[in-house]
């Protein structure tokens, strides 16, 4: 029966017309997996650069302004374009086949401000107006969310303003309250469509204040913006705190009519003192009627959360084998690597989802929850705990003194340590576990692949009568979180040589058999090339933020925090190919079918936020063409390590010949003498 299932799967999919990408998760539902075969694990290894363009924002924006940002962009293939965003919110479209420019829109935010999460735009969003005559402008339509928190519409086909939409093509989010300061409020991630409406969330600067923004979902008619619906993901009886936002990407389910929102802690994030009970519904996935923003249900993977496990990933939707029957499922991963997995109707767990006690005596005013969702069927994507087993040294069985002072003076007791005065341990790190990059879900042999990163923070509560004036150490966050009887200082738990404590890998690809509830492999991915002094490359892993792209191929593509896409075997989790990238993509992939010939795509533009250089480029790999290959020379030195190794042995060899001139000198000076 599951072959019968994978070959009706396998022709379903061969006959969809979507051979591109045409949402920010390649689908409604975010699954990221492509049907296209024409690049395989046979031929893979042979794939050659087809293009890169260049923004031109490490041009065109001083240095300083660059150090802020995060190119995070997944481009779309839509109205045969391929379009993205900038981290200055510009939305591009290009030639699928040469990377050439088509059209650009700038909509002109200031450099002045400082967004909370720094200059980011994830993606667009495209909708077509069915009731539209074929060729108006503005029937084929890019929405898109700035930073300065507008939600724009553009002609897909042109690039210029929908002129009946809002003011003038675009609509100016009011956040409801005055702000902190210019950028604790925008938007980040890609907006949704879905029966004629625009879905929008947003992002909002964690932990300044508990009366922060609402973190308010908003619904627009997608032909006059005009509003339709708010919803409010924190219920405030008896709650003081502002939001429950919904930053990460949200999914549509088009013909139930659902919109799937992966929702937020509240503010703020270390201290719930004055938000009792489990503060429903943040920490939760949110279903509503996209029409109307009715609920219509909710399940919470964190009670009364205070270590920032907020949902910071699109939920997947998928049709599975459970076992029993197929079930039309939302998937959702977590920062802390848990999977859960609920009836797309009901939002009822699939397979059971136990509550069970955790660590408690949190802080002063605190009113932590006594047990906490741990899914039993899915096993967790990564170790949750971090002991002094699991320290690192620069030399074999000599561990880190510094990691060890760590531990030792922290509370560690595990997943959901309460954050203390003290110094908390918080493994995984607050951001992940998995994070906005999601997870891919294979359909026709239902398996589910994630990036995850290992890493720790400490998380230390400061009294509010040692906060005013409180200098941070280097590295470390610092958050006033006014309104409560604590600040807090966040700062990744790290050797002093500057890498994480725990042993590596510290990023991971993962595969997971949904069915069987078993780990299938789990891969490195990353070397410390960009992040380690002289460029020296050591297959440590690296964090990893972003999300992968599968195909029917066969193939897992990743990009990493150093400057490589890489495709694993999508069966084994084997290596197969490294394709040298400008700078570090830490964005998902994607991939299409152009004139022939199957692209992969990734955003290459650096992460400030993580350390890496940061650039501006978008660059596309293809099978090579009759006449192309790669050199053996750039085989050599494309790969982690060859920069490192060419320059040693260019500068051996420079040293090589002056010793002999040197030695040449010497001699004939003694002849001389003689």
């Amino acid at each position: 029966m599951r072959s019968l299932f994978r070959l009706v799967a396998a022709v379903v999919l061969c006959t969809r017309p979507a051979l591109a990408w045409e949402y920010w998760g390649g689908d409604r539902g975010g699954q990221r997996f492509s049907p296209l075969t024409q690049i395989t694990s046979d031929n893979v290894g042979t794939l050659v650069r087809g293009w890169e363009f260049r923004t031109g924002d490490l041009d065109a924006r001083p240095p300083e302004v660059m150090k802020r940002t995060k190119f995070e962009v997944t481009p779309l293939l839509v109205e045969d374009s391929l379009i993205l965003c900038t981290p200055f919110n510009e939305v591009i479209a290009l030639d699928p086949g040469t990377g050439a420019q088509k059209w650009r829109f700038d909509p002109k935010i200031s450099m002045a401000q400082r967004p909370a999460n720094r200059f980011v735009c994830r993606g667009v969003a495209h909708w077509t107006d069915d009731r539209a005559a074929d060729g108006t402008a503005c029937k084929s339509r890019i929405f898109t969310g700035t930073n300065d928190t507008r939600l724009i519409a553009l002609d897909a086909r042109t690039g210029k303003l929908c002129a009946d939409f809002g003011n003038g093509g675009e609509i100016k989010i009011d956040a409801g309250m005055k702000l902190a300061w210019p950028g604790e409020f925008q938007i980040t991630s890609a907006p949704v469509t879905g029966r004629g409406l625009v879905v929008v969330g947003s992002a909002i600067g964690d932990n300044r204040r508990v009366d922060a923004p609402l973190g308010a979902v908003r619904a627009f008619d997608a032909r006059t913006g005009q509003p339709r619906w708010t919803f409010d993901p924190l219920v405030h009886d008896a709650v003081e705190a502002g939001h429950s936002n919904v930053w990460a990407p949200m999914s549509v389910d088009e013909e139930r009519g659902m919109v799937f929102l992966p929702t937020t802690s509240p503010s703020p994030d270390f201290w719930g003192g004055k938000r009792p009970g489990n503060d429903e519904h943040a920490n939760s996935v949110v279903a509503l009627r996209i029409e109307t923003g009715e609920l219509v249900w909710a399940f919470q993977t964190v009670h009364h959360d205070v270590w920032d496990y907020d949902l910071p990933a699109q939920p997947t939707l998928a049709r599975i084998d459970a076992g029993s029957d197929m079930r039309d499922v939302v998937i959702q991963p977590t920062k802390q690597g848990f999977v859960f997995v609920l009836d797309r109707d009901t939002g009822k767990p699939v397979w059971p989802v136990e509550e069970r006690a955790v660590p408690q005596n949190g802080a002063e005013g605190e009113q932590l929850s006594p047990t906490q969702p741990f899914p039993t069927h899915v096993p967790p994507l990564l170790t949750q705990r971090i002991t002094a087993d699991d320290i690192a040294g620069m030399l074999p069985g000599v561990r880190s003194s510094a990691c060890e002072k760590l531990l030792a003076q922290s509370r560690n007791e595990g997943l959901y340590t309460p954050p203390s005065t003290q110094g908390t341990i918080v493994f995984p790190m607050t951001g992940g576990g998995v994070n906005w990059g999601s997870a891919a879900f294979d359909p026709v042999n239902q398996i589910l692949y994630a990036n995850v990163s290992h890493a720790a923070h400490i998380i230390t509560l400061i009294p509010r009568d040692q906060a005013k004036g409180f200098d941070p150490p280097p590295g470390h966050d610092f958050g006033q979180q006014e309104g409560a009887p604590f600040a807090m200082s966040r700062a990744l738990a790290k050797s002093a040589v500057g890498s994480p404590c725990n042993k590596p890998p510290w990023g991971e690809t993962v595969a997971v058999d949904l069915k069987a509830g078993k780990i299938l492999w789990h891969s490195s991915v990353g070397t410390s090339e960009d992040l380690a002094p002289l460029g020296i490359a050591l297959d440590t892993g690296t964090p990893l933020v972003n999300g992968v792209a599968i195909t029917a191929g066969g193939l897992v593509f990743t990009g990493a925090m150093d400057a490589y896409l890489r495709a694993f075997d999508a069966r084994s989790g084997r290596l197969l190919w490294l394709g040298r990238l400008p700078v570090p993509g830490v964005a998902n992939p994607m991939t299409y079918l152009w004139k022939g010939d199957q692209y992969v795509v990734i955003g290459a533009g650096g992460h400030s936020e993580a350390g890496t250089s940061v650039g501006d480029s978008v660059v596309a790999f293809r099978l090579p063409r009759q006449g192309e290959g790669v050199s053996l020379l750039a085989r050599l030195i494309d790969r982690p390590g060859g920069r490192f190794a060419a320059k040693a042995f260019a500068t051996g060899a420079v040293l090589i010949v002056l010793v002999g001139l040197f030695w040449r000198w010497r001699r004939r000076r003694r002849v001389k003498v003689v």
